[in-house]
């Protein structure tokens, strides 16, 4: 006799929905966006099929399409062009750069929309680094001043979050004292606290062009052997004035997201990145997977893992799938 029949709770879709633990909302979402210099450019990214480098006009009309869908919130990215990146990443801090014009012309335009913007030396550096390089040694301390600045003036051109992803020590720290001292107290901050040494970020590089220029990130970023390392960044930059907890990449770090949502009480991001999206869409349009119903698998195991906010280049194609 069987007494327990799990599959009563599955007998059809209206039981399904009735039961189902978890569900995808585009209030999840942050888009991110690149943006290059010039007028009325508009040029894809051959390693991320769909998604685009703009210029500042051009992202206008991609962002009111975007609004237009429901998506509220965005993270972009600057490609900075070779001849204004040096050594200590100057053009970071240049209020009348390509960033800070992006992000007063999107806030302009958009007011109601939320900003999050990157807060990292590398497309900046001529070095391709998050950090200061002197003598083959990417240094943290020094680094601290550059990011502090970077973080200011994107907070002065509109910024609603600011999202250090260099993973320097104290960063969190001393840029929330730069962003209070100069009366930014409603700019939050979220941290990438467990960034990983990853394979999956080369688009992401092919589409800024910030790839190191000697060596590699392990003596900042995390080691993917290590999780309760995590822990560790977490409750610093907890301490330290963190607003969110980002965890990144997403797909291949679930559990690291299950053990922040655990052991913290802030909201958890996960970024879902550009090599996890390109894999998904290259086999979608190899016709060797549905791309789009592993989209929203990959999608749903990431808030079920307990994500709270998730950054994806998948958000358009999310709610245009909810306008189906």
């Amino acid at each position: 006799m069987i007494t327990k029949r799990p599959r009563r709770n599955r007998y059809n879709e209206v039981i399904r929905s009735m039961v189902q633990e978890t569900a995808l909302e585009l209030n999840d979402f942050i888009f991110p966006l690149f943006i290059i210099e010039g007028e009325n450019q508009k040029v894809e990214v051959a390693s991320m099929p769909g998604i685009n480098r703009y210029s500042v006009d051009t992202l206008l009309d991609e962002v009111a399409s975007c609004v237009d869908l429901g998506i509220k919130a965005f993270a972009p990215f600057p490609s900075i062009p070779e001849n204004l990146k040096d050594k200590y990443a100057r053009e970071s801090a240049n209020p009348d750069g390509l960033f800070p014009r992006a992000i007063r012309e999107i806030k302009k335009n958009f007011p109601d929309v939320v900003l999050m913007t990157d807060v990292a030396m590398d497309p900046y550096s001529s070095d391709g680094h998050d950090g200061i390089v002197i003598n083959g040694e990417i240094v943290n301390d020094e680094t601290l001043e550059v990011l502090g600045n970077m973080a200011l003036t994107q907070a002065q051109a509109g910024a609603d979050i600011v999202g250090p992803s260099d993973m320097m020590d104290g960063r969190v720290g001393y840029i929330r004292r730069v962003l209070d001292e100069n009366g930014f107290h409603k700019v939050g901050i979220m941290s990438y606290t467990a960034k990983y040494a990853s394979a999956f970020y080369g688009p992401f590089r092919d589409a800024l062009d910030s790839a190191p220029k000697m060596g590699d990130k392990k003596t900042y970023q995390m080691n993917p052997a290590n999780s309760r390392e995590a822990l560790i960044e977490a409750a610093l930059d907890t301490e330290e004035g963190a607003d969110y907890l980002m965890v990144k990449p997403a797909l291949a770090y679930l559990d690291i997201i299950k053990l922040l949502r655990d052991n913290s009480h802030l909201p958890i991001a996960a970024y879902n990145v550009s090599g996890e999206y390109a894999m998904v869409k290259a086999a979608g349009l190899k016709g060797w997977i549905d791309g789009e119903k592993a989209m929203l698998e990959s999608l749903l195991s990431i808030k079920r893992a307990g994500a709270d906010i998730i950054l994806s280049y998948f958000a358009k194609d999310f709610a245009n799938y909810l306008r189906k």
